[in-house]
């Protein structure tokens, strides 16, 4: 799709991501994804798994008309148009009703983000942990993907010279430490699950209840 907006990273590490989700997730399910970008992961991901609903957003409503024409594109009964939604927003989405789930907030089986605590302020980590405590089914799973500093393993030469690239274009951004993320998850009520190692020195986490 050369007219849409495109993320070589995103191009790169799709399928590594995908083989883990088919790892970690059921064989069917519905899925919200936080800051979809470019929405060339939403694409891949309900291309790859039919039977999983996949709910794209981003908190720029700049992005919305690409991640539409993305959608439009793919013209996948399991991909849903894109929505706003910005993680420290109070109220994520429309009650349920919109999503035949009557009055409630809406639930999901798995709540997916990539690639956004590093390049968000702070606040953020405890915005996503907190809302997808709220829109987790029990059961559910919050997946992330990105790199992260850990208390046991020296740093990646690339992840200092990226957290410093980072800083110096914001200084509310950073790569975080896996500790600090952790502790958000348990103020909200999640606990990690587990960690995958990913290519390019990222990692992939799982938290549930």
């Amino acid at each position: 799709m050369p007219d849409l907006p495109h993320s070589p990273a995103a191009d790169r590490n799709k399928q590594p991501i995908l083989e883990a989700l088919t790892r970690i997730l059921g064989e069917r399910g519905a899925a919200l994804e936080i800051a979809s970008g470019t929405g060339q992961h939403a694409a891949w991901f309900a291309t790859a798994m039919p039977r999983w609903i996949w709910q794209p957003t981003d908190a720029d409503a700049r992005m919305l008309p690409a991640l539409e024409a993305r959608v439009e594109k793919a013209a996948l009964p399991n991909l849903r148009p894109p929505l706003l939604l910005d993680v420290m927003a109070p109220q994520w989405l429309p009650q349920g009703a919109a999503f035949g789930q009557g009055d409630e907030e809406t639930k999901f089986d798995a709540i997916y983000c990539a690639n956004m605590l590093h390049i968000a302020p702070w606040a953020a980590c405890a915005g996503l942990m907190q809302g997808a405590a709220r829109h987790l089914l029990p059961g559910g799973s919050l997946i992330t993907y990105g790199p992260y500093f850990e208390e046991d393993a020296a740093p990646a030469p690339s992840n200092l010279a990226f957290d410093e690239d980072l800083r110096s274009r914001n200084p509310a951004w950073g790569i975080r430490r896996l500790k600090d993320v952790a502790a958000e998850a348990r103020a909200a009520g999640l606990a990690l699950r587990e960690r995958h190692a990913m290519p390019a020195n990222n990692l992939l986490l799982v938290f549930g209840r």
